[in-house]
């Protein structure tokens, strides 16, 4: 686990989510770490995925991939996001989440899967393209 946040800080979800692109919901992922529920956008937590708009055509597959699986995780049912009612925000003014089902955190899912990287101290960011 790379995140663990105190028991009371999780809040319960459960939406459908659908792809933004296609904005059939109120609830969709704009990317593999990217999120909207309702008017808040959301940065998932722990790790880093590949960007849509890639510097190689490797880059922009694997990204198609892995917010292709977030969309499936997020459809198995209800999951908990971390922060409570005062979420830390990004310089880009998105709330900053982790997300777990039970003990499994989607950071270590995503990781796991090759469908993204760790962040945080000691990660390096990129190298989709190699």
């Amino acid at each position: 686990m790379r995140y663990n946040a105190a028991t009371e800080d999780w809040q319960p979800s459960s939406q459908r989510f659908s792809l933004c692109s296609d904005r059939s919901s109120d609830a969709c992922v704009i990317d593999g770490d990217t999120i909207i529920i309702g008017k808040r956008k959301i940065r998932l937590t722990g790790y880093n995925a590949p960007e849509l708009a890639g510097e190689c055509p490797a880059e922009t597959a694997l990204a198609r991939k892995s917010r292709d699986a977030l969309l499936q995780w997020l459809n198995q049912g209800a999951f908990e996001m971390s922060g409570g009612d005062e979420a830390a925000y990004d310089q880009y003014g998105r709330e900053l989440r982790e997300i777990r089902r039970g003990n499994v955190l989607l950071a270590d899912r995503m990781i796991d899967a090759d469908l993204a990287q760790g962040s945080g101290w000691g990660f390096v960011r990129g190298g989709w393209c190699e």
